[in-house]
């Protein structure tokens, strides 16, 4: 009961509103705030009234400019960077090693015969442009059915507004007898170009210009070859490769000796069979005891020069990356090369990055929340921003070309391209890897990773072996490989690397946040406090009479539907109300009407049975009508 008289005193409390005019609740706040200001616009006399009020209105004007401003700073999400230096026994990273040439010649040669004859005879033309020097006559005749599929023109522009372009391989009749296009026209100044059309035969072409031949040729030829080895099965592309045992001749991690069984093999489609020491894959992750050229791995590899392909791979080398366990190694783009006859030391410096995720940046952790789907996957390697831009071209390729590049990994059920099943996708390849609003769209998709290490090299190199010991060496090495005591191997071919720890420090550059909600509290409070002289409470009492003018709002508006609604009953019934006599008087009369037809006459009445109450006549009492719809609640 005490609960009820509660809530009822508490309902007639908000029911009735704060007691005050708008008027008054302002002067009663002024008068009472802890607000510096506020007192004196009620207290002074008329002139200070009104420099208080402008000087209140401007202080109050600034402080919700600064607070504005501080709030966009807070909601900015800005982090401030921190370097730090520590100690610690670090995981040695993974190496991945490959051929800087991707098969072996020897391997290819059938499949790629037709490529290089017809090569051979366009530099033929382009060189020597002289009539009879040209091979018109070569027997057996030039595939021109696989040239024209992708052709090299020869670009004339004397007249900018109207180049001449003319194929290699075309011929004009002359009063001197046969003599090629190219012949007359290498004289004048001419840039050679790959000729790219959406279908054999269309008129819908672009070219891709060159300043030298030699660029344009490698494009050309990786264009053709990709469209041969696309459709060679993946076993057949590993066994064309250079097999691991050919490859690594010697391994030393530290004072442990090791072969190229403790290498893991996977297929890269620039550099064909590369081997990852240390993925972390099937085993744990080597650790590095010590700094040191000493306590790091050491490898002895054979390249194999005189086996590369000659218009495929200009540089000879091996290819070599550092890179976290589980990651896929992208040797095109953060791989560096070993050259021939030397010893490469390669001393690391790690560096670990940590950054903050969402709202401060827009980096993943494992790019679960990246809208592109990651072919590499297939790979069970760890999500990165690489993986990311190669998958998504892979798949807008596959969605505009109608198939996939041969260098990125296949979404299922997609073949790779080449130019008998698609005549136009290195038309449609060149646009899309030239289109801006695709590596754009890319760009936005794709997320960096937050947590991340990256290592720094420092290289130097040195001949290898020196003149002094080359025989010897050679000779071991030979013997080793081949059990031979002949000399299979030379300078050309041999590269030792060392790699190593430089220092056993490691740096971590961290983000935190430059603002917290403990920062923007303190710098509010203080903006109010130093313009105002305000504080928390004042904010509160602030609170307070809005509420209570909201009250006051809500009752006027009550007061007046009320009103609004007796009026319009006054309009309803114009004349005045009947009284409590006329209405008792009206209800007697109703009991001298006629009875209805067949009821028994009312001296006939059946008496009542026995024990029944008397009737009670008290209820036929006529209760006043509220017609006017007044409230009847008495306080």
């Amino acid at each position: 009961m005490n609960l009820k008289k509660y809530l009822v005193r508490a309902l007639h409390r908000l029911q009735k509103g704060p007691g005050y005019t708008y008027k008054e609740l302002l002067v009663w706040y002024c008068d009472n705030t802890n607000t510096h200001g506020p007192k004196r616009i009620i207290k002074e006399g008329p002139k200070k009234k009104l420099i208080w009020f402008f000087l209140t209105l401007l202080f109050a004007s600034l402080v919700f400019w600064q607070w504005g401003i501080l709030i966009n700073t807070y909601l900015s999400y800005n982090v401030t960077s921190s370097l730090s230096i520590g100690f610690k026994t670090m995981k040695f990273p993974a190496v991945t090693v490959c051929n800087a040439n991707p098969f072996k010649y020897s391997e290819v040669k059938h499949l790629l015969k037709e490529l290089d004859r017809l090569i051979e005879a366009a530099l033929e033309r382009i060189l020597q442009p002289t009539p009879g020097n040209g091979s018109e006559n070569v027997s057996p005749p030039l595939d021109l059915e696989l040239w024209n599929q992708i052709p090299l023109v020869l670009i004339d522009e004397h007249d900018k507004d109207n180049p001449i372009i003319l194929d290699i391989f075309e011929t004009n009749q002359t009063a001197g007898g046969n003599e090629t296009a190219a012949g007359n026209e290498t004289k004048k100044k001419y840039k050679l170009a790959v000729k790219l059309c959406s279908h054999q035969g269309s008129d819908n072409c672009t070219y891709r210009n060159f300043t030298s031949a030699a660029q344009a040729v490698t494009e050309w030829y990786i264009l053709q070859s990709t469209s041969i080895l696309s459709k060679v099965p993946l076993h057949e592309r590993i066994r064309m490769g250079y097999q691991a045992e050919d490859m690594i001749l010697a391994c030393l991690y530290g004072a442990e000796p090791c072969n190229y069984k403790n290498f893991t093999q996977i297929y890269h489609p620039d550099h064909g069979n590369c081997y990852i020491f240390n993925w972390g894959m099937d085993e744990e992750a080597l650790n590095s005891s010590n700094p040191g050229a000493e306590f790091g791995l050491k490898l002895i590899l054979d390249i194999s020069q005189q086996d590369y392909i000659p218009y495929l791979s200009s540089a000879a080398g091996a290819r070599l990356m550092l890179h976290q366990q589980k990651s896929f190694p992208f040797l095109k783009d953060q791989g560096i090369y070993a050259m021939a006859g030397t010893e490469t030391s390669i001393g690391v410096l790690v560096d670990e990055l940590e950054r903050m995720g969402y709202p401060y940046s827009d980096c993943t952790m494992n790019g679960s929340d990246v809208p592109v789907k990651n072919l590499y996957s297939q790979y069970n390697t760890s999500y990165s921003i690489q993986a990311c831009l190669r998958s998504c071209f892979q798949n807008h390729m596959v969605e505009i070309c109608g198939c996939g590049h041969y260098m990125f990994p296949l979404p299922e059920g997609v073949n790779y391209c080449n130019n008998e099943d698609n005549p136009g996708w290195a038309y449609c390849y060149s646009s899309l890897r030239s289109s801006i609003k695709q590596r754009q769209i890319c760009i936005d998709s794709c997320k960096e990773t937050c947590n991340d290490t990256q290592y720094k090299m420092t290289i130097s190199m040195a001949d290898w072996p020196s003149e002094a010991s080359e025989d010897w060496i050679f000779h071991i090495l030979s013997y080793e490989r081949d059990m031979s005591t002949n000399v299979t191997l030379d300078r050309n071919g041999i590269i030792k690397l060392n790699i190593y720890f430089q220092e056993y420090n490691y740096r971590t550059i961290s983000e935190s946040a430059a603002t917290t909600i403990v920062w923007l509290l303190s710098s509010l409070g203080g903006q109010f406090g130093f313009w105002m002289g305000g504080s928390v409470l004042c904010l509160i009492e602030f609170g307070e009479i809005i509420i209570d003018s909201l009250w006051i709002t809500i009752i006027n508006v009550i007061g007046w539907c009320k009103g609004l609604k007796q009026r319009r009953a006054r309009a309803r019934y114009p004349d005045a109300p009947p009284t409590v006599s006329e209405l008792v008087e009206a209800h007697t009369n109703l009991g001298f009407q006629h009875e209805a037809p067949g009821a028994l006459p009312r001296d006939e009445a059946l008496p009542p049975e026995p024990g029944t109450p008397p009737p009670n006549y008290d209820s036929l009492r006529v209760q006043p009508l509220d017609v006017l719809g007044a409230d009847s609640d008495v306080e």
